[in-house]
């Protein structure tokens, strides 16, 4: 399977934030003028601009979409940073529910003012996306990957082996969209899905796996290298 190597359209704002922006800027312009015409003072009018503008602009701020774009030629065997954020945990686990042995998690932890798009972490095909209903425990918390609500995609890497994504639900983050499909080719520099609000993204890999990161480092999603199969 070849990697598709295309120019990336420069996407400024993610499609899940669209319809929000654009009904909070309407509702902004008529409450605006709504105040600007029903008042004799126009200080409710300059209190709503500010406050408005503020919180506007922290949506907008977390809706960016930047388009990018691993300069890699051959991605075989690298295991990329499926989101923006920081590392929180590396460390071997027992996975029971689809792998029933020791893998290496990694985990990265999604704050507020973090990109919120999700990307695939390795080049292969979807083996399948599974939902899983939960708690919403803080994010950065070890039982928040088992317990949260999550969605995931096991993916089968180029060189067969089988890695798991999983998008976890916050204590803020109330909605994760995953735009994988079972039995798709997938690709590194391609939108595995959205979470709304901070969260935190998992991925399991093979034990022997070359870790390419260290605790607490800032991550950059599609760009930074976590890891390299065996």
């Amino acid at each position: 399977m070849k990697r598709r190597l295309r120019k990336l359209r420069k996407i400024r704002i993610h499609r899940e934030g669209t319809n929000q922006l654009l009904y909070g800027g309407i509702a902004f312009v008529v409450i605006a003028i709504i105040l600007w015409s029903c008042f004799g003072t126009r200080i409710p009018f300059w209190c709503f601009v500010v406050i408005f503008g503020i919180c506007y602009a922290i949506i907008l701020n977390f809706y960016r979409s930047p388009a990018r774009f691993l300069n890699v030629e051959d991605t075989g065997d690298l295991v990329v940073a499926p989101a923006d954020g920081r590392i929180v945990v590396i460390e071997e686990v027992e996975e029971n529910e689809y792998f029933h042995d020791r893998r290496l998690l990694i985990s990265i932890f999604m704050s507020l003012w973090n990109v919120h798009v999700n990307w695939f972490p390795v080049d292969g095909r979807v083996k399948f996306i599974r939902h899983e209903d939960g708690n919403y425990h803080k994010a950065w918390l070890p039982k928040a990957s088992e317990e949260n609500e999550h969605a995931d995609t096991m993916i089968t890497a180029l060189n067969g082996q089988d890695i798991l994504c999983r998008q976890i639900a916050g204590a803020v983050a109330r909605r994760i969209v995953t735009y994988a499909k079972a039995d798709e080719e997938c690709y590194i520099d391609e939108h595995l899905g959205f979470i709304k609000f901070g969260s935190r993204v998992d991925v399991y890999l093979p034990i022997g796996t070359e870790v390419c990161v260290k605790m607490g480092q800032a991550t950059t999603g599609d760009q930074t290298i976590i890891a390299k199969l065996k």
